[in-house]
């Protein structure tokens, strides 16, 4: 399976989650500081950078191992 194939299935979960958790778009986007637009193409599956990513799980309060940019480059 392809990594873009991946990321699609991930962020297609996305609103299953999010709902499942009672977050609202707005909420999340607001959270995710991106704008409700941006949450919105993301959750139809559209591609989005590595940063957006990023920010959206932070949001949702999940860890994200090898982020931290003062770790040594083997942890990442």
């Amino acid at each position: 399976m392809t990594r873009l194939v991946k990321d699609r299935q991930l962020l297609s979960r996305l609103k299953e989650y999010r709902e499942n958790n009672l977050i609202s778009k707005t909420e999340l986007a607001r959270k995710a500081e991106i704008s409700l637009v941006t949450l919105d193409r993301i959750e139809k599956g559209y591609a989005c950078r590595m940063a957006t990513k990023r920010k959206i799980l932070q949001a949702l309060g999940i860890d994200i191992p090898g982020t931290d940019p003062l770790s040594p480059e083997e942890d990442r």
